[in-house]
């Protein structure tokens, strides 16, 4: 079947699919930010539905703490014996998880740590006898052996308790390319098969598989591995890697992988940070021949507007390390988000921010603001020192760049009232300096008379590479002093 890609758009990393009847379920990495750990239904592999995120209490994820990077990585769900299972890596926080659901939708468990597990990337599988099998990527993340990798390991593990039943054995480990990670282990047909990634999760990211008898071993590697490479090409989706094996829905078989859309004169630079893609295969004497990812035609601008009417934010809108309920209200003034300030601003690592994921390479983001109390705006962020803002409080709308350690702003005089603030992001091709990046991002802002164009930014700087991210563009609404009220939130974007 023809997948549709990038299958879920934006910074939407190690997705794992699990199918329930003629009901598909996809969860993706969230790292630092809340609710965590977004679920995606569709019926057909086709058309995808957020329905909600595995953690949306603070107690799930010990994330307020973690360093950027961390927090939730790599989960895989998966469906056993009436319940869905999710297993994840609260990275530099809790450390290797196991959450329960009785519906995807939740409300999922807060979570059991798992004893005996030293690393990332965990995965669940089961015997016939209902054994459980918890295979991991023994990347050392804390202690004396911070930084160590130990392939890739596996415990039986008893998840009532999360407690591992033996010493850590080692499994084959891929072709010898470096990071093996992303295990996911599968029975078909009587042969078990042992998918994961290698070659870290840059340009050289690759997908290997081997097989065997038993799902503790011994494997045999595929013949053809890597199976899936975008390495020395140019295919238009690099970075494919980290995949996870379903049936589709004509009795076919698919991949659903993480990956990247590199744009400028050099190719090296991601605005959307890791996607999730797709892409058929098919067996051939015991092993799967994938076929390249495909970018999709695309079909025309995509227009989403928020008049925050309704009793909380939907799923999709994201805050940084701490609930937006606890400092944002929809009831204080109907129609209308106000948020209320801290003292922190977008340089620090918890700010009063709600955002949404960047989508397209088209995008234009915009929102009414009311600073009457404050003073606040709309940022474009990768990270605290990766962001481009503009905000309006005082009579003065503020540009502001910040790259590292290096800061410029730019500002402009605007009457009292509500003022509109807008993030464009305009693709650029040639071979002029401008083509460099892969975007321009322009900040503007319209008091009522026409938007003011208060700066054209460099799209490198607020790209993953340059980062050095495992996440992508979020672009949102934050608060830096007293109490700002947001409103008209809307979003177009377009490939």
């Amino acid at each position: 079947m023809n997948l549709p890609n990038p299958t879920v758009p934006g910074f939407h990393p190690d997705p794992s699919i699990t199918r329930v009847g003629d009901d598909y379920y996809l969860a993706c990495s969230s790292f630092e930010y809340l609710p965590g750990l977004p679920l995606f239904h569709s019926r057909d592999l086709l058309h995808w539905e957020q329905i909600g995120n595995v953690v949306t209490r603070p107690e799930q994820l010990a994330v307020e703490k973690v360093p950027t990077l961390g927090g939730a990585w790599a989960p895989t769900i998966r469906f056993h014996d009436g319940r869905f299972w999710l297993v994840v890596t609260d990275a530099m926080g809790r450390g290797s998880l196991v959450f329960t659901a009785d519906r995807a939708e939740g409300p999922w468990s807060d979570g059991i740590v798992m004893q005996g597990v030293s690393g990332i990337d965990p995965d669940l599988a089961w015997d016939s006898d209902g054994t459980c099998f918890v295979t991991y990527s023994g990347l050392q993340l804390d202690g004396d052996r911070a930084g160590e990798h130990l392939g890739i390991q596996q415990v039986r593990m008893d998840l009532e308790t999360g407690q591992a039943l033996e010493e850590p054995r080692s499994l084959w480990s891929g072709t010898g390319l470096m990071f093996p990670e992303a295990p996911h282990l599968y029975e078909i047909d009587g042969t078990w098969y042992l998918l994961i990634a290698e070659g870290g999760t840059e340009r050289g990211h690759a997908v290997s598989i081997a097989r065997g008898s038993r799902p503790d071993g011994p494997f045999e590697g595929c013949p053809a591995n890597p199976v899936l490479s975008a390495r020395s090409t140019a295919r238009p989706v690099q970075n494919t890697g980290h995949a996870d094996l379903v049936r589709t829905p004509d009795g076919g078989w698919a991949l659903f992988l993480l990956g990247m859309r590199p744009g400028g004169l050099t190719r090296a630079f991601s605005p959307m940070g890791r996607e999730t893609f797709s892409t058929a295969l098919e067996w051939v004497d015991g092993w799967p021949v994938v076929q390249p990812v495909q970018l999709t035609p695309p079909t025309g601008p995509v227009e989403q507007h928020e008049d925050f009417t309704g009793a909380e934010l939907g799923p999709e809108w994201l805050s940084i390390r701490t609930p937006a309920a606890d400092w944002s209200s929809l009831t204080e003034r109907p129609g209308h988000l106000v948020v209320q300030a801290d003292g922190s601003a977008m340089d620090d690592p918890r700010p009063r921010f709600v955002g949404r994921r960047q989508q397209h390479r088209s995008a234009v983001f915009s929102v009414r603001v009311d600073s009457t109390g404050g003073v606040g705006g709309l940022s474009l962020r990768i990270d605290e020192r990766h962001h481009y803002d503009i905000e309006v409080g005082a009579g003065v709308a503020r540009a502001r760049a910040r790259v590292g350690g290096l800061c410029q702003t730019w500002e402009q005089p605007v009457p009292p009232g509500p003022v509109t603030l807008r993030i464009r992001t305009e693709p650029v091709s040639g071979m002029g300096l401008d083509a460099l990046g892969p975007d321009l991002v322009r900040l503007s802002a319209d008091s009522g008379t026409g938007p003011v164009e208060l700066a054209v930014l460099d799209g490198r700087y607020v790209s993953a590479e340059t980062s050095a991210s495992f996440t992508g563009r979020v672009v949102g609404m934050y608060a830096a002093e007293g109490t700002v009220a947001f409103d008209r939130f809307g979003y177009r974007g377009e490939d």
